[in-house]
This record gives structure tokens, sequence and C-alpha cells, in this order.
């Protein structure tokens, strides 16, 4: 299944500047997610991150590795649309190569497991087929008043 950036808006409650995911690319409800961020020049943090020589900044690729991973668990999640997520813990988290302006990262996240409000996913990231980061992360679903 292929979503475009309406649909990615409509499950998830990120926006500019924090919504990482232009594009899903497959998606296996409850079970994995394959996405698509493009990274341009103009996106906001690279004013202050290196200007001279900028880079993505490791926990955006994280986070984006988290909403992919969002799409893929929380679509068998009664309360998605009520509640919000917060990031719990990070794990293993390991930065290979830098991701710089004109690179397109491909963000694979799986659902792991699910116990209460605590949600386990690991992730990669890739730039050219090449790995660029991967993590395990925790999020926690909280209910808003």
């Amino acid at each position: 299944m292929v979503l475009d950036i309406n649909e990615i808006k409509k499950r998830l409650k990120h926006r500019y500047p924090f919504l990482l995911i232009d594009r899903v690319l497959e998606l296996e409800e409850g079970v994995r997610c394959v996405a698509l961020k493009n990274v341009t020049v103009n996106e906001p943090f690279f004013q202050g991150h290196f200007p001279e020589s900028p880079v993505m900044p490791g926990v955006l690729i994280v986070e984006a590795l988290a909403q992919t991973g969002g799409i893929a668990g929380f679509s068998l999640y009664e309360d998605a649309g009520k509640d919000i997520t917060y990031f719990a813990g990070m794990d293993k988290v390991k930065f290979k190569k830098p991701v710089v302006p004109g690179d397109q990262l491909i963000l694979k996240s799986e659902f792991v497991k699910r116990k209460l409000n605590i949600w386990l996913l690991k992730g990669e990231a890739f730039v050219n087929d090449e790995l660029v980061t991967k993590a395990e992360f925790k999020l926690a679903t909280v209910s808003l008043p």
C-alpha cells in the first residue's frame, strides 16, 4: 500500500517542520512500513546545523524512523486518533554515514511488540542502498485530556 502526504497526515499528528515522511512506499499494517524522506537544503534545521557543511541531525533521522514505525504499528491501535505518542527510549542507535541535502532517505521500520501502552520498534535508514542509521526504540501512547 502506498500513501501520499495527505494520507500520512491523517495517520500522524506531526506537522511542519516535524512531519518527516514524504511518502509511504510499502505498508504491511501492524507489521512494517517503508517510507521516503527527500532531504532538501531548504529544511529549517540546515540553517543552524553546520550551515557551511550541512548534515541532517541524527536525532531527526531517528524521529523519521519512529514516524515510519508509527504508521506500521498504530494502524492496529484503536485509540490512535485520541492519544499522543512520545519517545520512551532508544537503544542500539548507530549513525553510519552523514545525510546531506540532496539525499533521499529510505526509512524501514517494523513493529516488534506492544506491552500495555509501550511499543517496541526497530528501524533502519538508507541512502542509495547504504545503511546510514539504525535504531531500536520504544514509543509510549498517552491519553489526551
